[in-house]
């Protein structure tokens, strides 16, 4: 009788020890998981709500998701859209907890500049918001000329003045960890 409750008492010490044991690798194999999401990823799994970003400078946005890139997001806001940068970004608000790899190989390689590019091809009328605020906020209007490896510059033109040599005050090269964000004149433009 004594040896019968002796190993029923090793077999279920054993069976609790696998079962932790389970729960643990489980939970292990969790962290790791969430360890390797990165924030684009969360962005694409939150496309569609309507999410806050609030930038660095203290500037903030709140609007439907609709693009999250590789280095960039873009919000539909009621009038405008917004591209913002995620390196101007100092935290998000209303976002999913689900996450969304990116399946194109092209898309994962698509960056700031190329979205910048084809702005510049559009010859968009936008407002850039610089992300220091140590001054106030700023922001310039204009039209972006042309994009290199890590700035742009923008003729800056007078709101909603068409981009022609005789309108443009002046062109302000921008480095691209100096923009906050890009909003556009019309919706629709980004």
């Amino acid at each position: 009788m004594r040896w019968n409750a002796l190993f029923e008492d090793l077999e279920a010490q054993i069976a609790e020890a696998e079962v932790l044991g389970r729960e643990s690798e489980i939970s292990e194999r969790s962290r790791a998981d969430t360890a390797s999401i990165g924030l684009a990823d969360r962005l694409r799994g939150s496309l569609g709500r309507y999410v806050g970003v609030h930038l660095g400078s203290g500037s903030a946005f709140t609007g439907t998701l609709s693009h999250a890139g590789a280095e960039s997001l873009v919000l539909d806001e009621a009038a405008h859209q917004v591209l913002i940068p995620y390196a101007a970004v100092s935290r998000y608000v209303g976002m999913g907890r689900m996450a969304v790899g990116e399946p194109s190989a092209v898309r994962r390689k698509v960056g700031l500049a190329n979205a910048l590019r084809s702005l510049a091809r559009d010859r968009a009328g936008l407002t850039v918001l610089m992300a220091s605020g140590a001054a106030g906020e700023v922001r310039i209007p204009g039209v972006i000329d042309r994009v290199g490896q890590d700035f742009f510059d923008l003729a800056i033109t007078a709101p909603g003045e068409a981009r022609r040599a005789s309108n443009v005050m002046d062109v302000a090269t921008i480095p691209f960890g100096s923009l906050g964000a890009l909003r556009s004149m019309r919706p629709g433009e980004l």
